[in-house]
């Protein structure tokens, strides 16, 4: 178990937590979602399709720590990307997230390639922005059953902006905690003593780094808008079953 380890090198007190237990942040962003039962295109509903409310949240960023977590859970491969718009560099990294004592993300842990031109990037300018892409899937009228319905696109999406700090004394640490989280589960689960004498060779081609968090916004579009019967339309015919999941969890208490 993730929280079973300890602290991360340099780090803050954590709480005790599972593998990719983290991210579970409570977002304040002014109310919940439309309200239980709600269908958010009745008549006379006030949600309409990407319509800003009130306090400037629309509705398909209405969402939960609960969400956060899940998301990042089931794709913690994010973009992490830095530098200046004229000569960004971007990866593909895979990240393991801490939270404090109260539930809110504090760090994502993770490592590259001493040569990645990201490093350099980061060493020179420590902001990030740090993308996490969740299921998604086109949405065609025939899933909709409504031949006058226009074409869509679901998907869910996490962007955290973040202050990078490199660390060698964090690398291993970071590496075990990934190798751990991504293992669990598995019947005969791999560990890093496996590699032997290797693993003392490859850990000098990476180096590990924290990002410091500084704010985390999202957007889950996932049919929230929809008329009932649409949206059972296209939870029934949609062949995107990860999509589908995603959408039933957004329509809890709506059907």
């Amino acid at each position: 178990m993730i929280g079973t380890k300890s602290n991360p090198p340099g780090g803050r007190r954590q709480r005790a937590s599972g593998p990719f237990d983290f991210l579970f942040l409570a977002l304040v962003s002014g109310p919940g979602r439309a309200e239980e039962g709600q269908d958010a295109r009745a008549p006379h509903s006030p949600w309409r399709r990407g319509r800003v409310e009130g306090d400037g949240v629309t509705l398909f960023e209405r969402f939960d720590g609960s969400d956060v977590r899940k998301l990042v859970e089931d794709y913690p491969l994010a973009w992490v990307c830095g530098g200046g718009a004229a000569a960004m560099e971007a990866s593909l990294l895979p990240l393991v997230g801490r939270f404090d004592e109260d539930g809110a993300l504090v760090e994502l842990i993770g490592h590259l390639a001493r040569s990645n031109p990201l490093r350099a990037a980061l060493t020179a300018d420590p902001r990030a922005t740090i993308l996490f892409r969740g299921p998604d899937s086109y949405v065609s009228p025939d899933h909709a059953g409504v031949r006058d319905w226009a074409p869509t696109w679901n998907y869910a999406q996490l962007k955290v902006r973040a202050e990078v700090r490199f660390d060698e004394a964090l690398t291993e640490y970071a590496l075990e905690t990934l190798v751990e989280a991504m293992e669990k589960g598995r019947p005969r689960p791999w560990s890093i003593a496996e590699l032997g004498d290797r693993y003392h060779a490859m850990l000098g081609g990476i180096v590990g780094f924290r990002a410091i968090v500084t704010g985390l916004t999202g957007k889950f579009k996932l049919g929230q808008d929809e008329r009932a019967e649409t949206r059972v339309s296209i939870i029934g015919s949609l062949p995107d079953p990860d999509t589908v999941a995603w959408m039933r969890r957004f329509d809890r208490g709506r059907s």
